[in-house]
């Protein structure tokens, strides 16, 4: 079965969460543990003590070496005694200095049978104080938690102190193990809610992060069956809600790209389709006699125009594959720029003359040698002089301009007519763009020419711009870099005329 990532996410952080509770619980559990027997310790050490100044008060010295505890007081120190027993929870025993128990208080029912002291325990406790785990010589089954303390008897006549005897505090571990298993319940019951509570904030947290991956998904499986029209929700503005943003910007520009796609493709049948059916009629039409002899050559001149129109569409077609594939690469070579722009001009006589155009600029025409590939550049020119032939109004002019500069060379074409409206501009050269005055006036055009143009102006490392006014004139200018060894004072050429009009 698929595991999705919705499922993973959950399990990973489920896991993460139990173990976080695995040693947490672990750590309080061992900090706990260790509290508490410091506590049970200090506790037993401080009512050990507090019942050794009491007997110490209730004795009294019958003979060298020997001290009792008179009934009166006995009763006393007794009801201390069982007292402290039950507040602490714990047993008490009063013993001399070789060991018999004097006097004892148990906290539970079954008290232990009381044996004598060991002698170890009493140095050990008469010394300074006792602090240790011990069953007191078989008194206890298990071993316990054990606190002795020395007796000091301080005569009134003297002011001295007497070590007579010991008081020991003891507490079964049995305590602990149950103090331990209430804190481990506790723990528990805590951790369960806590764990359910997690789950569940998590199991909402997944689920609506990877919701908006689920939209991504369909809606990519619905753009590879052809509809772009499906979008993602924007939750946020996290990595999450910038990956949606991105998803239907993409979306939106395969939307587009289609829709570029198909009119291209419509454009280009269209294109294929309209030259060859006007070559197909004329020479039929020729061949079966239907155009008759004499009006053989004009509608001959008309399908060699058709088929000119046919190899440039295949040409633009052809460079448009380069392009994208990547294989469009320059010959670099040093020619004359100023011949190039004339070449380009010559091909379009015969519309400058049915317009005419006037072309400025070229009153002082000299060389200007450059570095680039010839090819590329001749082709350059020739869109761009063939853009400003279509558009110019009849009468109007082309203006060409060249200038040298310490670093490049300038070149800009304008011509007089409708122009770009300024919002257009920008768009003029992406892929497949045409403007609708450009439709209305360019039945040929694909929108590809100036797109070639700036590419191959930008694999020669220069640039090209454009700018227009409205019903005055339409300016586009490019250039082209020098190399280094061609900077002022290496290289040849003059500097033109700026660009009249």
């Amino acid at each position: 079965m698929r595991k999705s990532l919705f499922r993973k996410y959950l399990k990973i952080t489920s896991f993460t969460v139990l173990v976080s509770f695995f040693l947490l619980g672990l750590v309080m559990l061992t900090f706990s543990s260790s509290n508490w027997q410091d506590e049970k310790q200090s506790l037993l050490a401080q009512n050990a003590g507090s019942v050794s100044l009491i007997a110490a008060e209730s004795m009294i010295k019958v003979s060298d070496g020997q001290y009792v505890i008179p009934s009166a007081q006995g009763g006393r120190l007794q009801t201390f005694m069982d007292a402290f027993a039950e507040n602490i929870d714990s047993d008490i025993f009063i013993t001399d200095l070789s060991g018999e128990v004097l006097a004892s208080a148990y906290a539970s029912d079954s008290p232990p049978q009381l044996t004598k002291i060991p002698e170890d325990l009493i140095q050990r406790a008469v010394n300074s104080q006792y602090i240790g785990q011990s069953t007191i010589d078989g008194m206890y089954a298990t071993p316990s938690y054990v606190v002795g303390v020395p007796i000091y008897y301080e005569p009134e006549e003297d002011g001295g102190s007497t070590c007579v005897g010991a008081v020991f505090a003891a507490c079964s571990f049995r305590m602990f193990g149950e103090y331990r298993t209430n804190l481990l319940q506790m723990f528990l019951l805590a951790a369960v809610a806590a764990f359910m509570v997690s789950f569940c904030i998590v199991w909402l947290y997944s689920y609506s992060m990877v919701r908006p991956l689920r939209d991504m998904a369909s809606a990519a499986r619905s753009f590879g069956e052809g509809n772009f029209s499906m979008r993602v929700p924007v939750s946020g503005d996290d990595e999450i809600g910038q990956l949606a943003v991105a998803f239907n910007n993409m979306a939106s520009s395969l939307a587009s790209s289609e829709s570029v796609r198909r009119n291209f493709i419509a454009n280009v049948s269209h294109e294929l389709k309209t030259p060859m059916t006007t070559i197909a009629g004329f020479i039929d039409g020729i061949l079966d006699g239907t155009i008759p002899p004499e009006k053989q050559h004009h509608y001959l001149e008309i399908v060699s125009a058709e088929v000119k129109r046919l190899s440039r569409l295949v040409r633009t077609m052809l460079d448009l594959s380069r392009i994208d594939s990547g294989e469009l690469h320059l010959r670099p070579a040093r020619f004359d720029l100023m011949h190039t722009i004339l070449s380009a001009l010559l091909s379009f006589e015969k519309p400058i003359e049915e317009k005419r155009l006037e072309i400025r600029g070229l009153e002082d025409a000299d060389s200007l040698f450059v570095d680039g590939d010839p090819d590329m550049i001749y082709q350059v020119m020739y869109n761009l002089i063939e853009n400003a032939v279509k558009f110019t109004n009849e009468g109007g002019y082309i203006a060409v301009g060249l200038r040298e500069l310490d670093d490049r060379t300038v070149v800009s074409i304008r011509n007089s007519g409708a122009g770009i409206p300024a919002d257009e501009v920008p768009l003029i050269f992406e892929r497949f763009y045409k403007t609708d005055k450009s439709r209305s006036k360019d039945k040929t055009g694909m929108g590809l020419g100036l797109y070639i143009v700036r590419t191959i102006i930008r694999l020669h490392g220069g640039e090209i711009t454009a700018s227009s006014v409205e019903n005055e004139y339409c300016q586009f200018e490019f250039w082209l870099p020098k190399l280094k060894e061609n900077l002022p004072g290496q290289h040849e050429g003059k500097e033109q005329k700026k660009m009249e009009g």
